[in-house]
Formats: C-alpha cells, structure tokens, sequence
C-alpha cells in the first residue's frame, strides 16, 4: 500500500518546526505542570480584583450623576445649562476617574460604625436638595443594592437610616469634604458565610465605601455617601463561565499540544527507532528518517543508528566475502596437498623422484598456507588497531627508514615540501605502509620510485610513484580488496594493501590510487599531529 503524501498543514510544520532538545521538551512540561496551580491561583486573584474595581467603578458612576444633580438643583447654582459643544472639544474637558482601590495593598477598615448624634442641624438648602434628590437616590438603589446617602457640608446625614446622625469623622467623608472622591475599603458587620467555598474569596467578607464631594460653584456644600459588597467570586464566575471555560479550553488544549509534542518529539520516533531496530535485525527493512518534530538528541539518535546499521552491515558483507576469498585461498593448496597424499598412500612403489615431486608440492603448499596464515593474522591486527592518542611523528624519518630497507634494484627519490608539519600516525605503521608500497612496485616491474610529500590543509599527502606498467583500468576498483591479486602464481596472496589501508584507517589516514600517465600513483593522506 502506497504511503498517503503529507498535507501542506503538515509540510509548513515540517519546514518551520524548530530543532528541539529532549531536555527542552521535558523541561517545557515540567514548569508548566508545575506553574499550572500557580497560574490558576493568580488567575483568581486577578480576576476577583478586577470584580472588586468593577464594583468602584460602578460606584463612581453611581456618585458621579448624583453629585451632579445635585450641584444643578442647588440653589444659586450657575450649573443650570449644560456645556457648549465648543467647551467639549477643549483640552482635559473629559476626566475619566480609574479605579484605585486594591485586595492586595489597600488597607482593609473596620466596619463602618453608627453615626453618632448631630448637636446642629442640618443645612437647610442641603435638606431641600436632599428631598429633590432622593426619589433618584432610591430608584438607583434598587437597581444596584447600593447604599446611598447624602451627607451636608457638616457630614449630617439627610437621608436613609441614619438621618440626621454625623459621619464627619469618617476618613472618606473628611477626604470627600476636602474637594477630593475618595474610595476606602471596610469589614461587611452584616456579612454571613453562605456557601462551603466561600472562604476562597478575599473579598466576601468585605465592602466598598465611595464619598464625592458636591460642589457648587467652587465650594464643597455636601458629600454623596456611597457603599456596596463587591461582587462574589463564584457569582462572577458563573456570570463569565463562557470566558472561563474558553480559558479552562484553552489550558486544555495547551496540554494537549504538549502532550503531542512529547508523543512526536520522543515517544513515536522512539517506537519507530524500535521497530527499525527489530526489523534490521531480522535482516530486513531500513531505519528511516526521524520526524521532523522529534527532539534533537531522538535525530541524532536516529543518525548514529543509521551509520551503526551501514557499518554492522558492511561488516557482515565484508566477513561474508572474507569467508568465501579464505575458503578459496585454502581450497586450492588443501586439494593439492590431499591429491599428493592420496597418491602417495596408493602408490608404495612410486620411484624416489617422483615421490620427492609429490612431497615438494605438498611443502609449497604447507608454505603457502603458513603465509596466508600470517598474512590473515596481519589483516586481522590491522582491522582491529585503535588509533594512539597524542601521536607527533616525522614523516621524513619514518619514509627514509622504509627506504633503506628496499631492494637494490628499485631507485627511490624523494621530493620534500619546505617545514612539513608532523603527521598523527605511528611511525611503525608508516614505515610498513610505505615498505609495502614499495615492494608492490618492485614485484610489478618497476625500476623507479618518486616519493613526494606536500601539505594540503589539516593533511600531509604523501605519494609514491612509480615508472611499472600501471593498473589495468578495470583492475583499479579491486586492487584494495582481500586476496585480490594479479600474481597469484607467483605466490601473491593480495593482502598486503588491504593490511596497508587498514594500517592507515586505524589511524584516521587514508589509502587510495592516484591518476598518472604512467606507471601507478598511490596517495596517502595522513592528518597532522
């Protein structure tokens, strides 16, 4: 079955997601887990003060229209017409009064207590204007439960049920007398727990006492006395369970965005990881590409597994094909060696010379069998090798000592770059690469060698050519692979560059064929030290 082509909602994602650590994902969901109760605690705090300020406001409004009416009721006002559209448009014309009281830094007031006996009476004109504002006064108070009394200049109350007593000792009345509104907060005397949950609320047990000034014509002539219990949490909440519920969706939805971002970014590539895993090793399948949602060290993760599958691959083909060269190695002295021994053990009578032809293939062949004995035992040491930490050795040394011990029919040359720096392999290794190298050329028919040494980079390349008959072009491509020889008969066994390149990956360096007009280049390129 055909896998489904992504939408483009899922390719924008895959082109803008950001590379994200696991420890940022899990670190992610922890604090937010963790700040949630935090966050919800905050959330009604905030908004049980946003109801407290809603309730002022309310108030505000409520004082502002009476005290206004009042000022155009009262006699000699000159308020008795309202302000030109020109007066309007003028600068600092609309005072907008916020909110200013606070449950977590305004001090909290007893109750407020009973008014106490006036020994003066009441302004007469403040009494009149009382009476005319008092119908209003009483139709508002019905709609918005609010407490509303009028007070004179005196702090005498006009109305309500403590008419005639003195609040002027009040600290919102002296503020409210002074010319300035004032706001105050109070203990609720008449306030009774109703509900269980109650309790959580700052400001159930609470009420808001707002004074503003009458003034007329410049002059303070009375105080509008208002209070009301703020409105209760849970009635707030349930009045803007909509908006609380969006939000409670909201933190859901968030979760739910984490939980699919620790499902994509850790568990999913995981699992897939998993049955990858399972898959390659039942010898089938690939591992695929991590999602481009999974965490970085998940990615790396799926990386590192891929190159130890290619190379636990590689290896078991290159163990299966080692297999096969070494039984065929061996096949072909074994049979030698059995043939001669068969016909030595059928023939009692064979003449000496014969028999001594017998033996001395039998003896070439144990010979052969000795060397590729010793030769699998190299490549083995040499596939195995680790690379030497703090290795600084001079190339000059180590390709000169090689040198002294070729055979006197090949001529070597050096041609050296000025300040060679010192290369990062053991000198061991060199001198038996570059022996190695040499006696290739000199086996191949060569009679002159150039070794040549440059720097290139963080490298040395250091190259050996020669003058033979070269490689043969469909040759090139196996010349480095187990057992692969083109003197088979006169007893090359084709491992000794393999040993070589082996030699050298061990220690980060590299073996390859070089182009060349003539003869045969290898290039060895050995990182500095």
């Amino acid at each position: 079955m055909s896998e489904r082509p992504p939408g483009r909602f899922r390719l924008f994602v895959r082109r803008h997601w950001p590379a994200l650590r696991l420890r940022t994902i899990l670190l992610s969901v922890l604090i937010f887990a963790g700040i949630l109760p935090g966050l919800s605690a905050i959330f009604l705090r905030v908004y049980e003060n946003t109801l407290v300020r809603q309730t002022e406001a309310e108030l505000v409004a409520q004082t502002a229209v009476l005290a206004a009416a009042a000022e155009t009721m009262w006699p000699g006002s000159r308020m008795a017409a309202a302000a030109p559209p020109d007066a309007r448009d003028a600068p600092g014309y609309y005072q907008p009064e916020p909110a200013t009281i606070d449950l977590g830094s305004t001090p909290v007031l007893p109750a407020r207590p009973a008014a106490r006996p006036s020994a003066t009476a009441a302004d007469p004109d403040a009494v009149a204007v009382a009476a005319r504002v008092e119908p209003i006064a009483a139709e508002a108070s019905r709609t918005t439960l609010a407490s509303i009394i009028l007070l004179d200049r005196q702090g005498i109350a006009l109305n309500g049920y403590a008419k005639g007593g003195a609040w002027g000792d009040l600290p919102e009345v002296q503020t409210a007398l002074s010319g300035q509104p004032e706001t105050v907060l109070r203990r609720n005397a008449s306030y009774r727990q109703r509900y269980s949950m109650e309790w959580v609320s700052r400001a159930s047990a609470l009420r808001i006492h707002h004074a503003r000034p009458i003034v007329v014509d410049g002059q303070v002539e009375g105080v509008v006395l208002t209070s009301r219990s703020p409105r209760a949490l849970f009635r707030g909440m349930y009045q803007d369970r909509i908006k609380i519920g969006l939000g409670i969706i909201g933190t859901l939805g968030f979760l739910a965005f984490l939980a699919v971002l620790v499902s994509r970014g850790i568990a999913g590539p995981i699992e897939a990881l998993s049955r990858a895993t399972r898959e390659v090793a039942s010898g089938g399948g690939r591992v695929p590409l991590p999602s481009s949602t999974a965490a970085v060290e998940i990615r790396t993760l799926y990386e590192d597994f891929n190159r130890m599958a290619e190379a636990v691959d590689r290896r078991s083909r290159y163990l299966r094909d080692f297999a096969a060269a070494v039984s065929h190695e061996f096949k072909t002295p074994l049979a030698g060696i059995q043939g001669a021994v068969e016909l030595l053990q059928d023939h009692d009578d064979m003449e000496p010379e014969r028999r001594r032809r017998f033996l001395d293939n039998i003896a070439a062949d144990g010979r052969r069998l000795s060397a590729l004995v010793t030769r699998l035992m190299d490549l083995a040491r040499a596939d195995m090798a680790r690379p030497e930490a703090g290795v600084s050795v001079d190339l000059r040394s180590a390709v000169l000592k090689a040198m002294d011990a070729r055979s006197p029919s090949l001529e070597v040359t050096t041609q050296w770059a000025d300040r060679l720096p010192a290369v990062a392999v053991p000198e061991a290794t060199l001198e038996m690469v570059v022996s190695t190298l040499l006696e290739n050329s000199r086996q191949a028919g060569a009679g002159r060698v150039v070794v040549a040494a440059r720097e290139d980079g963080d490298c040395v390349v250091l190259s050996l050519s020669d003058d033979g008959p070269g490689i043969p072009e469909a040759d090139r491509l196996r010349i480095f692979e187990p057992f692969f020889t083109t003197r088979r008969e006169q007893g090359g066994a084709g491992l000794g560059l393999s040993i070589a390149r082996a030699l050298l990956a061990a220690s980060k360096a590299s073996l390859d064929l070089g182009r060349a007009e003539r003869g045969t280049v290898f290039e060895m390129r050995l990182p500095s030290a």
